[in-house]
Order: structure tokens, then sequence, then C-alpha cells
């Protein structure tokens, strides 16, 4: 689908995830500038010699680097910014790093948070984006253009960034539980079995379930502790360090001696 007329992007950061959006946006209809020290620009997309450069011009900024590089980017792009560019900040980070890049921005331009909800490879620039900021509204209807799908969350720079690592706490968390569980079950030559198991729990999942692992948690906090705290040792002995199980007892022992929340 054609844009009405053309933007001007800059996409910082040409990676896995810039990339991709860059390749969409040229294919969409937009003029794209790329840049970055380590990735070639993809065919379509101006090659740059740094981010000031690569801003010059630029409607909207992506910047899709890493929580490292976000405040240098933000640093060496702004000299080439015009004034009123929206610098969409996409990389993932927390909401305070979000604020420092709006902050370190001043009005040379106008910062906003972008998380991205979801893989990009397989989707590129139609991945789930949630954006939060004064300026929301405007980076979702100038992405929206080129067809992007972009949520606009009520609230100021780093609402977006919230929601998505919330979100990263449960989905993460439940990835690496899942490993360290199937790591000690290889160790103790019961993989085969156990991923079955979890399979089977994943498929018996409904609407229900996220208030039957809260409620049980709190009911059955005493039982549960002694329970995670059998689960560590049995993963000591098989020599596998028990990092989600000891937190998750750790999580236990809050919950029985802590108040029931309202």
């Amino acid at each position: 689908m054609q844009a009405s007329r053309v933007t001007v992007f800059a996409v910082l950061g040409l990676g896995e995830a810039g990339g991709r959006f860059a390749v969409d946006l040229v294919r969409a209809g937009a003029t794209v500038h790329g840049y970055d020290p380590r990735v070639p620009a993809p065919q379509g997309v101006r090659p740059s010699r740094d981010e000031a450069d690569a801003c010059r011009d630029a409607d909207v900024v992506l910047s899709v680097n890493s929580a490292a590089d976000a405040l240098t980017a933000l640093v060496n792009g702004v000299p080439g910014c015009r004034s009123g560019a929206l610098w969409a900040e996409l990389n993932t980070a927390s909401p305070g790093l979000k604020e420092k890049v709006a902050a370190a921005a001043g009005d040379r331009v106008d910062v906003v948070d972008v998380a991205i909800m979801a893989p990009v490879p397989g989707t590129g620039l139609r991945t789930p984006l949630a954006v939060s900021g004064p300026a929301a509204e405007r980076f979702a209807s100038a992405v929206r253009a080129f067809g992007a799908g972009v949520e606009v969350v009520p609230g100021p720079v780093g609402a977006a960034a919230t929601r998505k690592l919330l979100r990263s706490v449960f989905y993460k968390g439940m990835a690496a539980a899942v490993v360290e569980a199937l790591t000690a079950a290889r160790a103790a030559g019961l993989e085969e079995w156990l991923r079955e198991n979890i399979r089977s729990e994943l498929i018996r999942s409904d609407a229900a379930t996220l208030d039957r692992l809260v409620d049980g948690s709190r009911t059955h906090a005493r039982r549960r502790t002694h329970e995670m705290a059998a689960a560590a040792e049995l993963l000591d002995e098989l020599g596998i360090p028990a990092r989600v199980a000891r937190a998750s007892h750790d999580w236990l022992v809050d919950l029985d001696d802590g108040p029931t929340p309202g």
C-alpha cells in the first residue's frame, strides 16, 4: 500500500529490527536514510556517514540501536535534525532511560517512546508497536501511512516501555523457568517426559489459568515454599544452577509472610 506522500525516515541501527523496518519503508514508498557503523545499508536505503547525516531532512527518526547506545545516538543525531522532527526511541530500555533521552533532546526534536511488542523477523513493519508521549498520535499517523500497526498508549514517554517490560517479566521469565526445568530434566535423564508434561499444561491452559496460578500461590504459599526449596536442592544435586527455582521460593516466602492484596 503506497502512502499518500513520500516521507523521509532516518533509521539508526540496521540490525535485525532496524534493517527490516528500513526495507519495508522503502518498499512502501518512503525515502529512507540509514546509518549503522557495523551493518551496510540495505538496497534502496541511502547510506549515511554518521547519525547526523542520516537525520538530515528526515521527518521521522527511528532509533533502533540498543539501550547502551540510545543516548549516544540522540546526541550524535540531533545536530542533523530539522526542528520539530519526530525522534522515535525504539530501543528496549527502561522508562527511566527513555525519559533521559527525551530530556536530552530538549525542544530540538519531539521524542516518542516506541515499544516493539513482538519479534520483528517475518513481520517487519507490521510488527505490533506501542507508542507513548505527547507526539504519539503524530508518530502513529506517520507510520500507519506505510502499513505499520501502532497502538497509542496514554501517558508520557516511558509508558510504552513500561508495558513492554512488564510483559517481558512474564514471558521471558516463563521461558527462563522452562529452560531451567528442561536443563535439569536432561541431567536427570527425563527431558522428553518433562517436555511432554509442559506441552500438555500449555495446551490445557484457558482463561481461568491465570487466576488459578495467582490464587493457588497465595493459598498454598507455605507448602509450596517447602516444595521449591526441595526443587532447588534437587537442581544442586544435578549440578544445575537453581536460579528460577530459588527466586520462586523467595516469592512464595513473601506471599506467605505478606498481607493479602485486596
